[in-house]
């Protein structure tokens, strides 16, 4: 597969990448000794990893899962020696320490990219990431989860937000996202008093999609899933995927649906996508699809949601606060929405 790629990834010194079927990029977290938990340098590794992924031709569907000792860990979040490491740095220069503040590594590396965590936590993205968390999901590693479209949990995968109890709190996208999922009270409980989910907790909570028959079996599954997308119109998978996600992060349905229909609504019935699907059903044949237009539309630019410049106005729904993240515009309770 990867001879058939049209572009090279960038250099991923934290991830393995492999290719376990068509269309299919499987990136697998590679520090087991440290829980596969990650440096913030991963994060920005992740995030061009990613943006080269939306715009490879001849890859369709992504999938996350942790390396190194079976059952042990999915991703156990930020690598918090590195974090208390840093916070020695800042003690010693706030003291006078001139060679700590020489050591000190530059802040814009010290923060998470616009798509947050992994570049998976708050990420816009134009095609679909599965996660097969097949051991500890904890903090940023929950919040990767949160993240994608789907998960695939093996039956010892256990999901947490244990920031709380380490002094910090769960600022990458998490704490929004588990609102949405699993409600206020399920969510209060699990970010501020520590609770633990098993893998059927997250599923019941409809967190996760479903619990691997073993272990061994979740990233096999995962592909089966990622398989199946992969061999539908990249097009079509593109822009469902992106009303899906309208829908779920922004408050109003109507315009999630009203805001996926101008963007891409023409330019899925102008791509060649859906005359190949059209005639294949017709001819009882299987389909063979193009790369997708709309995916090739970001020219290896993310879609960002960072931009701190807002736009008020009113929603026509009374109830809802609305935030159009495309356009950067916030639809408050009360008047019309302008067409846009």
């Amino acid at each position: 597969m990867a001879s058939s790629l049209t572009t090279q990834p960038p250099p991923t010194p934290t991830y393995l990448l492999t290719y376990p079927s068509p269309y299919v990029l499987l990136i697998t977290i590679n520090r087991p000794r440290a829980m596969n938990s990650l440096p913030y340098t991963s994060h920005w590794e992740a995030d061009a990893l990613l943006l080269w992924f939306d715009s490879e031709p001849s890859l369709r569907v992504a999938i996350i899962t942790g390396g190194g000792q079976p059952n042990k860990a999915f991703c156990a979040g930020q690598d918090l020696i590195e974090q208390r490491d840093l916070a020695d740095l800042r003690s010693r220069i706030a003291a006078g320490d001139q060679a700590a503040q020489k050591a000190m590594p530059d802040r814009r590396t010290l923060t998470h990219p616009p798509s947050g965590f992994m570049g998976v936590s708050r990420r816009a993205g134009k095609k679909p990431v599965i996660a097969a968390v097949n051991g500890w999901a904890m903090g940023g590693g929950f919040e990767i989860c949160l993240g994608c479209d789907i998960i695939v949990a093996s039956p010892n995968a256990t999901f947490g937000l244990p920031e709380a109890m380490r002094g910090l709190y769960a600022g990458a996208g998490g704490l929004s996202r588990l609102v949405r999922l699993a409600g206020m009270t399920v969510a209060s409980e699990i970010a501020m008093a520590g609770r633990f989910l098993s893998a059927q907790e997250a599923v019941q909570y409809g967190i996760a999609n479903r619990v691997s028959a073993t272990h061994e079996s979740c990233v096999p599954e995962a592909v089966e899933i990622a398989s199946r997308i992969a061999g539908l119109s990249p097009d079509a998978i593109f822009v469902t995927r992106h009303g899906l996600r309208q829908s779920w992060e922004t408050a109003s349905v109507e315009r999630a649906s009203q805001e996926t229909e101008m963007r891409y609504g023409a330019l899925l019935r102008d791509g060649e996508n859906i005359g190949i699907g059209l005639r294949a059903f017709a001819e009882k044949k299987q389909a063979v699809w193009v790369p997708s237009r709309n995916a090739a539309e970001s020219h290896g630019q993310p879609e960002t949601r960072s931009d701190p410049e807002v736009i008020v106005g009113r929603s026509s729904n009374k109830d809802e606060l609305t935030t159009d993240y495309q356009t950067k515009r916030v639809y408050m309770p009360g008047a019309p929405i302008p067409m846009v």
